[in-house]
């Protein structure tokens, strides 16, 4: 079964990552008309830091940064770079802008892969016990924990986690993503990794969490009332085996479609995040560009950041699929 879709797997990749490429080139189109729009730039902020700067050095810099040219000029050179995977050079920090990515792209990885476990683990659990125990003291419960974590604003959440568990309690770290006074390797790295991730996840998590808890109990309540699952019940099937391999499976489909429509909100959300728990990732490097001026590095991260959604959007396709048998690609 499995060999024979996986030529039906190959033909529809080839298929989308087609319909890929005019959306790419939009979405860098885009985003440097409208950066076009912004005031200042790269050479007005080292002028600022220099305190004082003659017209002539400043067009001088700008000479040498490309930035003297014609907007439909930069925009061509921009174009045809980035066709060659070139996305350019960050004056600021000195570096290729695709060498800074690649840098801190582990970091967001890590991130945005342990915030999006704990919300579907926790929402899927959550909303599954909130549809068995419908109307009951569980699911208010369950209710009003939702409510809270769906009305918290996520950067003031990280701070107050911040306050409490590192500076209150001292339990864990408040900043970075490791321990840079002592030089871990191993198994140590990776829990000292972990120890530096868990509240900026977490904080991330907790909006998202809400979401898919709301989502699977209303998926689940739903199934629970549907034909086939009467049908189950009077073939004598128990409880559980209704819940997890009839609704669940169903309910699971959903929670695939707003994984996928939440992969791009999820990389805004994690600016915040990362600011606030000063985690090195590409959430906080773009902020830091934007501060700079550096829009050759924001243009790039933009850029990266929208492939990196739209291929993981594809992977959702064909998971989907892969649930529901029902649907073909």
């Amino acid at each position: 079964m499995i060999q024979s879709r996986i030529p039906v797997v190959l033909k529809f990749l080839r298929r989308r990552l087609w319909q890929v490429a005019p959306v790419v080139l939009g979405i860098a189109l885009l985003n440097f008309l409208i950066l076009q729009l912004a005031p200042g730039d790269v050479v007005d902020v080292l002028a600022g830091e220099a305190g004082a700067a003659t017209p002539e050095y400043m067009a001088q810099l700008r000479a040498s940064f490309g930035l003297d040219k014609p907007v439909p000029a930069q925009l061509f050179y921009y174009l045809k770079n980035t066709a060659m995977l070139d996305l350019g050079f960050s004056f600021r920090q000195n570096m290729p802008v695709l060498q800074l990515i690649l840098e801190r792209l582990p970091a967001t990885l890590v991130l945005m892969v342990t915030a999006m476990s704990v919300a579907a683990a926790s929402g899927l659990v959550l909303g599954v016990i909130s549809a068995r125990c419908v109307h009951r003291a569980a699911d208010r419960v369950i209710s009003v924990f939702v409510l809270i974590a769906y009305a918290l604003p996520t950067f003031w959440l990280g701070l107050m986690a911040i306050v409490l568990f590192s500076a209150k309690l001292g339990w864990l770290p408040s900043s970075g993503m490791t321990d840079i006074s002592v030089e871990l390797t191993g198994l140590d790295y990776l829990l000292d990794v972990a120890k530096h991730a868990l509240l900026p996840a977490l904080t991330l998590a907790t909006f998202y969490l809400a979401v898919y808890t709301k989502l699977i109990r209303t998926a689940m309540l739903e199934y629970f009332g549907a034909d086939f699952i009467r049908t189950a019940r009077a073939k004598g099937a128990t409880e559980i085996r209704i819940t997890l391999f009839h609704a669940l499976r169903n309910a699971l489909l959903p929670l695939m479609t707003m994984l996928g429509l939440q992969l791009g909100s999820i990389l805004s959300g994690a600016v915040l995040v990362e600011s606030v728990f000063s985690w090195p990732g590409l959430g906080r490097l773009a902020f830091e560009s934007i501060l700079a001026r550096d829009f050759n590095l924001l243009l790039g991260i933009l850029l990266f950041s929208s492939v990196m959604v739209t291929v993981l959007n594809i992977c959702v396709d064909v998971v989907y699929a892969s649930l529901d048998p029902r649907i073909e690609l």
